[in-house]
């Protein structure tokens, strides 16, 4: 059943609607209006780590089905830095990207660079790894860089800790998470870009639900899961996910970090979450592995040295109209930049095409067919 649109007081052109819901569950059916169009939930959003998807340009995102994409601020802010983005316009200007972009907080990139970063309340000192030139984030600054950037959706600075990790370590993270989100919360101010606060926790219950409850507080236009994926088991990442979804407000989007296997998508919809982004798509296919409903492919393999199929049967993409597998395999193995291009184009329209195919079973409230006709999904 179709709810009225809610949106956060702070952000007027940011809005998310609910329109239905599968009974069989807790997935939601919805939309996500922003500045640069709207978003159809559940929805996957590719990376672009660097302003860039690689390998695509953007009319050939736009044909796979995107509708968002991610760009990342760490990256961003090393090369070329976010007065030379703003001097065209924000993103969407310099990329040529006209729909809706969402940029991560850095916070990630930086913590996984444990060794070249230092981090303390104040926020966190690291070397470039590409220069080794001296450099600070904290809240207002990631804040700024953001908004320089001018993406549609923005994101808290936050402290992802590892996995596996001492419980005092996450709980320390948890407590400088929620100072950090307080601090961005203040240090936004641009009405055209919502700011969403990261829920972090670790596989500890008790601390996920401070995390979420004090966030909640800071009342959001969105919130998304931060710290998954990042060593723990599918298994883990169920457990957190079975409660953490209803903590957080059934009107604003949920957005889960760095999440991109089908199986923990079709999970994570079946719980309550709206969004995802990974790299999966384009890494696996710049390596010659495709993704199909009935599990991975390896185009590398002598099996498809004559095939004259597609890389899925069924598919709609450019690389599965247009060219074979073996074909395909050829560019791979003469190492023309074709092939991760064709892969890639393949990858990100199945991950689409599964979006579409979800969003179509939750308006049935049937998703439970998901299973049947995506066996990956399993």
């Amino acid at each position: 059943m179709a709810r009225a649109q809610r949106s956060c007081k702070d952000c007027a052109v940011f809005s998310f609607e609910l329109t239905a819901s599968d009974s069989g569950s807790k997935a939601r059916r919805g939309r996500l209006h922003t500045p640069h169009g709207v978003v159809e939930t559940p929805a996957f959003i590719p990376v672009g780590t660097k302003a860039s998807v690689k390998g695509l340009t953007p009319s050939q995102i736009v044909a796979t089905g995107t509708e968002i994409i991610l760009a990342n601020t760490y990256h961003m802010l090393l090369r070329p830095g976010p007065e030379v983005v703003a001097e065209f316009g924000g993103l969407h200007g310099f990329m040529g990207w006209d729909k809706p972009i969402l940029t991560d907080s850095g916070g990630f990139q930086i913590f996984s660079l444990a060794s070249l970063a230092k981090i303390s309340d104040e926020g966190v000192t690291f070397r470039s790894h590409i220069d080794g030139a001296k450099l600070k984030l904290d809240p207002q600054s990631a804040i700024d860089v953001q908004n320089k950037l001018g993406a549609d959706i923005i994101m808290a600075f936050d402290q992802c800790p590892p996995y596996p990790c001492e419980r005092s370590q996450v709980e320390e993270a948890v407590s400088r998470t929620l100072r950090w989100a307080q601090a961005c919360r203040q240090a936004h101010t641009r009405e055209d870009q919502a700011l969403f606060g990261i829920v972090q926790g670790g596989v500890y219950e008790d601390l996920r639900m401070r995390c979420a409850a004090e966030l909640c507080e800071l009342d959001f236009p969105g919130y998304a899961i931060g710290g998954l994926s990042v060593g723990e088991s599918h298994e883990q990442m169920m457990e957190v996910l079975d409660y953490l979804p209803d903590e957080l407000p059934e009107d604003r989007p949920r957005y889960l970090m760095g999440v991109g296997m089908p199986r923990d998508i079709v999970e994570a919809v079946r719980r309550g979450v709206d969004m995802f982004d990974c790299v999966l798509p384009t890494r696996n296919g710049r390596n010659a592995q495709a993704f199909t409903a009935n599990g991975p492919v390896k185009l590398r393999n002598e099996q498809h040295k004559t095939a004259d199929q597609p890389i899925e049967d069924g598919c709609d993409c450019h690389a599965c109209t247009h060219f074979s597998r073996g074909y395909i395999r050829h560019l791979f193995v003469v190492d023309e930049m074709l092939g991760p291009i064709l892969a890639s184009i393949h990858n990100i329209r199945f991950y689409q095409r599964l979006m579409v195919r979800i969003r179509e079973l939750i308006e049935q409230d049937n998703l439970q067919a998901i299973y049947s006709e995506y066996p990956v999904a399993t």
